[in-house]
């Protein structure tokens, strides 16, 4: 690992090479003061690492800062001080930016996780993907244990460190071999709105609104909640993870009571 941080010593010394603030550099820290670390990076002028650019989640900072001693590896750089003539460095923005990078080619790939949950609000649930917070809303919550909740990416900006999530777009996904449009399936009603009634199918929660039960029967019978009827599938939003079903056109439709 010397040999590493020698060999970029002499690469800047025969390119006579400026480092510049973004730069990635390669360096040993070699002492311990009490905010920060001093590190060597081959240069006459030596880095500064300060404590709060140790890592993304300040909250999860190492216990024993010893355990960094003579550690070799790759630093952000933040930019020089004038007045100490250090460079200010950081390990936090480098995993920052590397998080981030995967975070993407996960929201590429389309991958469900079960993520710990961290804190439950009005608004819905906090989560963490490498390292990187993320928001799971109350409309986007389906289904979680005590700990833990199925979760997809939704929507994500490193520009504004946002990271959406959704359980229902992940529950949809686990479960999307079992949907098909245009197929007949039994759900259970599980609540009543005026606007239509939510239906259980296989786990996930479909809508059937009150604009496709169409027949003057369905809408004249009592509905009641736990009770099972035939339904058509009509539309899939595998990003949002919803489900519409329709009875409009079905034909003998009949009810069935949960036993």
């Amino acid at each position: 690992m010397i040999i590493r941080k020698n060999k970029f010593a002499e690469i800047l010394k025969k390119y006579n090479y400026q480092l510049h603030s973004g730069d990635i550099v390669a360096g040993t820290i070699t002492h311990n003061e009490k905010i920060g670390f001093l590190v060597d990076i081959g240069t006459e002028k030596v880095g500064y690492l300060p404590k709060e650019e140790l890592v993304i989640n300040f909250n999860k900072i190492l216990q024993n800062h010893l355990l960094l001693m003579n550690t070799t590896r790759d630093f952000f750089l933040i930019t020089e001080n004038i007045s100490t003539k250090q460079y200010i460095l950081s390990i936090k923005r480098l995993d920052y930016i590397r998080a981030w990078k995967r975070i993407k080619q996960i929201y590429i790939e389309d991958i469900v996780f079960d993520l710990p949950i961290h804190q439950i609000n009005k608004g819905g649930i906090i989560t963490y993907i490498e390292g990187i917070q993320g928001f799971i809303p109350k409309s986007h919550i389906y289904c979680m244990t005590k700990y833990i909740i199925k979760s997809k990416i939704l929507t994500i900006n490193d520009n504004k460190n946002q990271l959406i999530l959704s359980n229902k777009s992940a529950q949809l996904k686990v479960s999307l071999h079992k949907f098909k449009i245009g197929e007949l399936l039994y759900g259970k009603i599980t609540m009543l709105k005026s606007y239509g009634l939510f239906i259980e199918i296989y786990g996930i929660k479909a809508l059937l609104h009150i604009s496709e039960i169409g027949n003057i029967t369905y809408k004249t019978q009592m509905l009641i909640k736990g009770e099972l009827i035939k339904v058509k599938i009509i539309h899939l939003n595998k990003k949002h993870g919803q489900v519409s079903v329709s009875i409009k056109k079905l034909k003998n439709v009949t009810n069935h009571h949960q036993q």
